[in-house]
């Protein structure tokens, strides 16, 4: 059986020369490759931070932790029955010469309490350990939970910038196109809901029930919205008035067919130069509320948190600088790219 040729994928020429206008912009392209490099590590955390084994070689045999349920001790010669401590059975097959260990760069996960017999957490950095970043007050490694805490606050970030635009940009886009007596009402729901304290309906619903990552979104979805509202509102305006909206309205185009046919796609750029600042002020947004404790519940790995133990232990300064170092980094190149794409 013979295949044609594979389809030949031709860009626009004004994208490419779009691509190639971003890629000449230095500190933005490179902050760019950071994100992603950033972005791609958090994804495979599991494999580069975890207590679990990546390949175990015992008595000719061959176990995967990392992609299986748990082992217990048992299966390895061990006394007890719950999950095999990986750290100890590679010092014991080394001395037994029985079979070896491979265990990721970093062989703790973002929920595991690191005790010791010569002192209490939080533990200063350390090589011999491989608690690279220390530890923090609980034991549980800085550099682990800096990497999931990451992942979870840039992903927050991404669903409420979906969740925030999409209602943004249809009642925004609504607003604009219609306007009379549709726009003067949302006009004046905007300024009401505007002036209620998003704080305090933080801490009100955070009395009641445990916020979770959905109820966070949500929330921060209900306060979110209306800056890309008003944006959108004064982009339709102004596109409506053009002479590609008006040959669609005289062709007898539907309102719906304008909107998101002409009149969207029209102004989309104006929708991806706010994206990466609104992504930055996500995770400023969920760290802060994570700080004062009403945001995502404990242990949950967060950047927050950390601070907040920081702040509590100047002397263990090895937590907030860690924390802030990150955050810099992290909103420096959220930037970067933001200004590059502007």
């Amino acid at each position: 059986m013979k295949f044609g040729p594979l389809p030949e994928i031709r860009l626009n020429p004004l994208t490419i020369k779009k691509i190639r206008r971003f890629r000449s912009i230095k500190r933005g392209y490179y902050s760019f490759l950071l994100i992603l490099a950033m972005v791609f590590a958090s994804l495979f955390a599991e494999v580069l931070i975890n207590k679990r084994a990546l390949v175990v070689n015992y008595e000719g045999k061959y176990f995967f932790p990392i992609y299986g349920d748990m082992i217990p001790g048992t299966v390895f010669g061990l006394d007890y029955e719950y999950e095999t401590n990986y750290r100890q059975l590679g010092d014991k097959l080394s001395l037994e010469n029985n079979g070896w260990v491979i265990m990721p760069p970093v062989p703790y996960d973002a929920y595991e309490n690191d005790f010791r017999e010569d002192g209490y957490p939080p533990f200063p950095p350390s090589w011999e350990n491989r608690h690279f970043l220390g530890t923090d007050t609980s034991g549980r490694d800085v550099l682990a939970r800096l990497v999931y805490g990451f992942r979870i606050a840039f992903f927050f970030s991404v669903v409420l910038l979906a969740v925030n635009y999409a209602i943004g940009v249809s009642i925004g886009s609504a607003m604009g196109f219609f306007g009379g007596e549709f726009d003067l009402f949302f006009q004046r729901i905007i300024e009401i809901w505007t002036n209620v304290p998003f704080l305090y309906v933080i801490i009100f619903i955070s009395s009641i029930v445990v916020p979770n990552f959905l109820i966070l979104v949500l929330i921060m979805a209900l306060f979110g919205w209306m800056g890309m509202t008003w944006v959108m509102r004064t982009m339709t305006y102004r596109e409506k008035a053009r002479d590609y909206v008006l040959a669609a309205r005289a062709l007898g185009a539907t309102n719906s067919r304008i909107i998101f046919r002409h009149i969207i796609p029209n102004t989309v750029s104006v929708i991806v130069t706010y994206a990466p600042f609104s992504i930055s002020n996500g995770i400023i947004m969920l760290t802060s509320l994570d700080y004062m404790g009403f945001g995502l519940p404990p242990p949950t790995p967060s950047w927050g948190e950390l601070l907040s133990q920081g702040w509590a232990n100047m002397e263990s300064w090895w937590m907030a600088a860690s924390v802030i170092t990150a955050m810099i980094l992290t909103l420096t190149a959220v930037t970067f790219v933001g200004e590059a794409v502007r």
